[in-house]
């Protein structure tokens, strides 16, 4: 989506000149024609929406100066320049000091503009990045700093608000990459224990004769190669959060020792004497079932019940598509902003093709596209043919092809389509084999079955065409 921007400033001339040239550098614009009608506007309904404010200076009524002094406060990250005739130090300062980002003296170039607009935008962005990345270094991250749109999405994070007034422990079931981590640090930051310490551990990239070890920490001598004594996950996260990810991977063994670590509050260290006494929350994650290890033999039962006391489940990104285009937005600011690139959006069709699809990478492997296509991009919005790799692959292209939902160009109907996938519905490449099959459906099916034009299309001799036909299973009467 554009990011839009309110010009303000009393003479009609200059206010649609500005107009047509925020315009024509791709944003949307407001237009408020003095400073009252301008505080209007970002303290009503649009404000919201409003992403910059382009700020005349000198105006009757509510002057720009004054717009600047009364709004700064209510709206600190709001990036504002401002344009006068008055090109004197003096004012600059004065502006400055009261708020403004940058200054243009009218008459202002259009390059002059959409620098300054582009830089202001971006300066925006990275202090909101840096502000998200330190409320997360400190471990205070907020509900507020996940995009939640969908209702399914604004479901989880509700149970997980109430789940967060509560010492309970918590297990966060979902896919691979839906963003069971940043949940926990919400919770963390929405509890008491907030701005203490959030250890994460990775159950699943711990070597089996480490786990104990890292879990529980050892003392000196305690096996070969214990050279110090060393605390472990849980000393470093007492006081705060411990988050557990893919729990369901953890060996037998350590599931014993986890299981008495969480009911009596202590853990035993490798070669330790004695219990040492820990204070934490405990939050768990897994992306596969957990109750079918159990009857599998593979997981405790007590163990998984001791963890599900309270059950999160995170939707993938597929049953959440009110979120992918903010979720998309959201990724093309951050990263245009720290690489330095000039994308400042994305084309509707492109847009809508990435919404549509499956993304069986979630959350994950959208921001990793979005980073690829950005990086790779020198053109201000991104288009289909920046995500060469998602192109294609809708999920809904073998349906359509079996039920000839193909129209004329042999795309099917629908956002996104393409007419052969160069992968299959998990994201992994098809065989050749495959997609040379579906190129044969797919010529027959656009040049009406003439196989002379056909074989010429796809480069091929009539005689090899009629025999990868019947290898096909085609009646070579239907298709000549």
């Amino acid at each position: 989506m554009a990011q839009t921007i309110l010009i303000v400033d009393d003479d009609p001339a200059q206010r649609r000149l500005l107009e047509s040239v925020v315009g024509s550098q791709g944003y949307r614009t407001l237009t408020a024609s003095d400073g009252r009608q301008a505080l209007e506007t970002l303290r009503g309904t649009k404000g919201g929406s409003v992403d910059l404010l382009l700020l005349d200076l000198v105006m009757p009524g509510v002057s720009g100066m004054n717009v600047l002094e009364e709004i700064r406060p209510e709206m600190p990250g709001l990036p504002i320049v401002v344009l006068t005739a008055n090109g004197s130090v003096t004012t600059v300062v004065q502006a400055m000091q009261a708020g403004a980002n940058d200054f243009i003296v009218k008459p202002a170039s259009p390059e002059r503009l959409q620098v300054s607009i582009q830089n202001a935008l971006k300066i925006n962005v990275l202090a909101g990045e840096l502000s998200k990345l330190s409320r997360k270094s400190d471990n205070r991250l907020l509900f507020s700093d996940l995009i939640a749109k969908s209702l399914v999405m604004r479901q989880s994070i509700m149970l997980a608000e109430r789940a967060a007034q509560s010492n309970i422990p918590i297990l966060i079931e979902g896919e691979s990459g839906v963003g069971k981590e940043v949940m926990a640090r919400a919770i963390q930051g929405a509890s008491d224990r907030s701005g203490r310490p959030f250890v994460a551990v990775n159950c699943g990239a711990i070597p089996e004769n480490l786990v104990e070890s890292i879990l529980f920490g050892h003392e000196k001598g305690s096996f070969t190669g214990a050279t110090a004594k060393k605390i472990g996950k849980f000393q470093e996260a007492d006081g705060g959060t411990l988050f557990l990810d893919e729990v369901g991977e953890l060996p037998l063994n350590v599931q014993v020792k986890l299981l008495r670590a969480i009911q009596e509050g202590e853990v035993d260290p490798v070669g330790s004497a004695k219990p040492v006494k820990v204070d934490i929350r405990l939050i768990s994650a897994t992306n596969k079932n957990l109750q079918q290890l159990v009857s599998e033999g593979t997981f405790r039962e007590d163990l998984y019940y001791r963890l599900n006391v309270f059950p999160l489940n995170l939707p993938p990104l597929r049953d959440r598509k009110d979120d992918i285009p903010e979720l998309i937005d959201y990724f093309v600011r951050k990263v245009a902003a720290e690489e330095g690139k000039p994308v400042r959006g994305i084309e509707a069709s492109a847009r809508d093709m990435l919404t549509e699809y499956r993304w069986p990478g979630n959350v994950r492997q959208l921001e990793n596209a979005v980073y690829r296509a950005v990086v790779l991009s020198d053109r201000d919005l991104l288009t289909l043919h920046d995500f060469p790799q998602i192109v294609g692959i809708g999920a809904q292209d073998e349906q359509a092809m079996s039920s000839g939902g193909m129209d004329g160009e042999g795309l099917h109907s629908g956002a996104g389509g393409s007419g052969v996938s160069a992968f299959d519905a998990d994201g992994h490449l098809r065989t050749l084999a495959e997609v040379e099959a579906e190129m044969i459906h797919l010529a027959i099916h656009k040049y009406s079955n003439h196989m002379s034009e056909i074989a010429r299309r796809l480069g091929i001799g009539r005689s090899t065409l009629y025999r990868k036909v019947r290898e096909l299973g085609l009646d070579v009467r239907e298709a000549g």
